[in-house]
């Protein structure tokens, strides 16, 4: 996936059940990426998934 994508307008979000201390992760779905960061850190580097492998991850993820 390209990593020069633009996610100033990215919708991110994190699970209800996070910390107060915000050391989360978020998640923001695109067109047909879905990316995470790391919510200390906004600015920083995000990762990009297909939405195929974000849907395989959180099968596995719920599978335990």
């Amino acid at each position: 996936m390209s990593s020069h994508l633009d996610l100033t307008s990215a919708r991110w979000r994190k699970s209800v059940r996070s910390a107060a201390n915000e050391a989360c992760v978020e998640v923001a779905p695109l067109d047909r990426i879905v990316a995470v960061r790391d919510s200390k850190h906004p600015d920083g580097p995000s990762l990009m998934f297909s939405g195929h492998a974000w849907s395989a991850f959180l099968s596995t993820v719920k599978e335990g």
